[in-house]
């Protein structure tokens, strides 16, 4: 936990220490059902505070509006770190695999997180009645591809946020002209790696 406290400190998201609890309280979520629900390889707790936990949350600063899409959601990551941190934002986390949904569901119901709604669906296929402000998508695809899939999903000031390891030169020159691109650089507390995220929409 002081891990954990220390590290978003550092990266000046502010938390109160009933969020640290549930945030730590995933972990251990994710660490007790990983290999049944195959959801991850990594057993060291401090490598899983920086790589699930801090890794997500470094796109806290970048958020913005009121409903946010989490594609390609896996274990419930960046989308249940950040829904926990953000209480007045609502989520939906998105995944074409029903087991890892399962957990999921398992996961905010124990931590009794009431703005996210976990839902088993391609993205491609995805119709919901409402429009998204932001899609986010770590480790989920290439950016144009992204684009493709999701840009039905926007609202008419829709972003994407896009978690990539280094600085994605070849998929920002393959998206189209239309699209905007922003890039911001990342730090991982404690954790020498390339992280940027690519903030993009329409024109």
């Amino acid at each position: 936990m002081d891990r954990l406290g220390l590290g978003l400190k550092s990266m000046s998201v502010e938390v109160s220490a009933g969020q640290v609890e549930s945030l730590m309280s995933f972990l251990m979520l994710i660490q007790k059902w990983g290999k049944a629900y195959n959801l991850t390889a990594i057993r060291d707790m401090s490598e899983a505070v920086d790589l699930h936990l801090l890794d997500s949350l470094t796109v806290s600063p970048f958020l913005f509006g009121g409903r946010v899409l989490d594609v390609g959601t896996g274990a419930g990551l960046p989308g249940i770190p950040l829904a926990i941190v953000h209480p007045d934002k609502r989520f939906v986390l998105l995944d074409s695999s029903a087991k890892k949904i399962r957990f999921v569901r398992h996961a905010i119901m124990e931590l009794g997180l009431v703005n996210v709604e976990a839902v088993v669906s391609r993205v491609e296929a995805y119709r919901p009645s409402f429009e998204f402000d932001l899609v986010l998508a770590r480790a989920f695809a290439g950016l144009q591809d992204i684009w493709a899939m999701v840009e039905h999903l926007l609202g008419p000031k829709g972003r994407v946020l896009a978690l990539k390891g280094r600085y994605p030169r070849d998929e920002i020159e393959a998206l189209q002209g239309g699209v905007e691109v922003r890039v911001h650089p990342l730090v991982i507390p404690g954790l020498a790696v390339d992280r940027h995220l690519v903030e993009f929409g329409a024109r």
